[in-house]
C-alpha cells in the first residue's frame, strides 16, 4: 500500500508542476495532497491525515481555485517559462537528489539501531500545543497566518475588481 501511495504522490506531484492549464494544475494538487492524506491513515496517524484533508485539501486547494477563478481564464494555457539557468537548477535538483538520498540512507542505517518505543500524542496534548499561549505553543503563529490568508484573499478580490 505504501509504494502505490509513494507512486501516487510522485505521479501527482510531477503532473501539477508540468501541465500548462492552471485549473488543471490545482487539481493535481488536490490529488497529491489526499494522497499525502493516505500516507498520514496509513502510517496511524489519524490526527495528520484529517488535518491534511479539512486544511489543506479542503481549504488551501479551494482558496487557490478561487484565486485563479478571480484572476485568470482558467481554460486557457499558460506562457511556456524560458528561462536562462537551466544548468543551475538541473545542478540544484542533484544536489537535493544527493541530499535526500544521504538522508534515506541514514534513516534506514537507524532503522536496525534499537529506538525507544513511540506512541501517539493524546488530542488534549495536541489541543494545548496549538491553541495555547505558552512556551512551545503555537496560537500567535496560527493567527499570523490567518491574518496572512486573510490578506490575500482581499488582495485577489482587488485585483479582480480592477479588470
Amino acid at each position: 500500500m505504501y509504494l502505490i501511495i509513494a507512486l501516487s504522490i510522485i505521479v501527482f506531484s510531477v503532473l501539477t508542476v508540468t501541465t500548462r492549464k492552471i485549473l488543471r494544475s490545482a487539481t493535481f494538487l488536490l490529488f497529491t495532497l489526499f494522497a499525502t492524506a493516505a500516507l498520514y491513515f496509513n502510517l496511524d496517524y489519524e490526527f495528520l491525515g484529517a488535518v491534511q484533508i479539512a486544511v489543506y485539501a479542503g481549504g488551501i486547494v479551494v482558496l487557490f481555485v478561487f484565486s485563479i477563478l478571480l484572476t485568470s481564464h482558467p481554460g486557457h494555457n499558460s506562457e511556456r517559462l524560458v528561462s536562462k539557468k537551466r544548468v543551475l537548477g538541473v545542478f540544484a535538483a542533484l544536489a537535493m537528489a544527493v541530499v535526500v538520498g544521504m538522508a534515506l540512507l541514514y534513516r534506514f542505517g537507524m532503522a536496525f539501531a534499537s529506538l525507544p518505543p513511540m506512541e501517539n500524542p493524546k488530542m488534549h496534548a495536541i489541543g494545548q500545543a496549538l491553541m495555547g499561549t505558552g512556551k512551545y505553543q503555537y496560537l500567535l503563529p496560527f493567527e499570523a497566518i490567518s491574518v496572512l490568508l486573510l490578506a490575500c484573499i482581499i488582495g485577489g478580490v482587488v485585483i479582480a475588481r480592477k479588470r
